[in-house]
């Protein structure tokens, strides 16, 4: 008869691996979590409107590809995207000053599979990564997971300052750089087409890959585009672009697309072939339908949320202490606000939702050394009604 050995001897299962035990998770999803009540109005939230979907020519589209091609759009596709909706993207991203292929973009389970599968094809562990300062928190968990080394690259109210990348770049041997250029996440910000153009020599000149994350481009209230960072020269072989269908279609569908020179392109090909086989077949193929009618949706859109952006900036005078400074914004989803010195406002947010209300503290969103004085403020989710009873709550709350 054999006897079982105690308990007590088990092994322990081994650890998780170092980068899952590191890298935290993102506070902005905790936030919401906190603030998930429905008197709590919420701008911490990175969320489209949801009354502004368009379900009716969503729905269409999806019932067109069910009834006409069924069995291709419920079987496996390619690991690049279905071909529909690749040559839809393409013309679409060449009418807009970019000349593209079908062949030249990859189709991702959202913009955020995009980001994971470069810091797959291109990061070892210990490979330097440059970003703006703050930086989109999503990304610097990316890089943190890969094992990159995140530097922030000064700058200012037109993003990163050429003359500070050029220096790091000397210094620190970086492998890519990680930009948001328009309407940038946390700020709102939009860097100009000179330094655009002086980022894109520096890179050039530099031997840095430039990752040109593009999801907020289309929302654009006031002004004139200004042309991505992969049009200028110098730019040509070392940008990848990115973009996403979550802020202008639904965020629900999970689709997005890089633009790569060729053997990058591949190697994210591999990659997601790793990660998920493909994005799902269904979801691509109704939104190449719905391309058709993508304009005319976004110019509705455009309106709602040029609304209410203005009526976050007509009722922050009278909401934040005095001394207080805030950017305007040309389009995108988001202000960023600053405090007077010696406010805290990872300190003070849960005296905030208190008053139910919330923001996401800025500290989380830099590389270095945080200004916790900062604040981002998501103006399209609420109403012009919404946002001033909000902004009066936060008024109390920080009195």
């Amino acid at each position: 008869m054999t006897v079982a050995e105690p308990v007590s001897s088990v092994v322990p299962v081994p650890p998780l691996a170092a980068r899952a035990r590191t890298v935290g998770g993102s506070p902005v999803r905790d936030i919401l979590a906190v603030t998930a009540r429905p008197e709590v109005i919420n701008f911490a939230g990175g969320l489209p409107a949801p009354e502004l979907f368009d379900r009716e020519g969503i729905a269409a589209a999806f019932s067109e590809v069910l009834e006409r091609e069924p069995a291709e759009a419920l079987q496996y596709s390619t690991t690049e995207g279905e071909p529909a909706l690749r040559a839809g993207l393409a013309a679409r991203i060449t009418a807009q000053g970019l000349p593209t292929g079908a062949d030249d973009l990859l189709i991702t389970t959202g913009s955020q599979q995009a980001l994971s599968l470069l810091a797959t094809a291109l990061l070892e562990p210990g490979d330097t990564v440059l970003v703006e300062d703050p930086c989109y928190l999503a990304a610097l968990q990316v890089f943190g997971l890969a094992g990159a080394r995140v530097l922030p690259v000064p700058g200012d109210a037109d993003g990163v300052d050429p003359a500070a990348l050029e220096e790091l770049v000397a210094s620190e041997r970086p492998k890519l750089l990680y930009l948001v250029p328009t309407f940038q996440n946390p700020t709102g910000r939009t860097m100009p087409s000179a330094r655009r153009a002086a980022v894109a020599s520096v890179a050039a000149r530099g031997g840095v890959w430039i990752v040109e994350d593009d999801p907020y481009g289309e929302l654009r209230y006031d002004g004139e585009r200004v042309p991505w960072i992969s049009t200028h020269p110098g730019a040509e072989d070392r940008t990848v672009l990115l973009g996403s269908f979550s802020k202008v279609m639904a965020p629900g569908l999970r689709l997005g697309w890089l633009r790569a020179p060729a053997a990058l392109r591949r190697g994210c090909v591999v990659a997601k072939q790793a990660a998920d086989l493909h994005t799902p077949t269904l979801n691509q193929l109704a939104a190449a339908r719905y391309l058709k009618v993508l304009d005319a949706h976004v110019a509705k859109v455009r309106a709602v949320y040029g609304e209410r952006r203005d009526a976050m900036l007509a009722a922050l005078p009278g909401s934040l202490p005095e001394g207080s400074t805030w950017n305007r914004p040309e389009g995108g989803m988001f202000l960023w606000a600053r405090l007077p010195e010696g406010y805290d406002t990872t300190a003070l947010l849960p005296r905030v939702v208190e008053q139910a209300v919330a923001y996401v503290p800025g500290a989380p969103f830099y590389a270095g050394e945080p200004d916790r004085s900062t604040l981002r403020l998501c103006f399209v989710t609420q109403t012009p009604e919404e946002i001033g009873e909000g902004l009066r709550r936060l008024g109390r709350a920080l009195g």
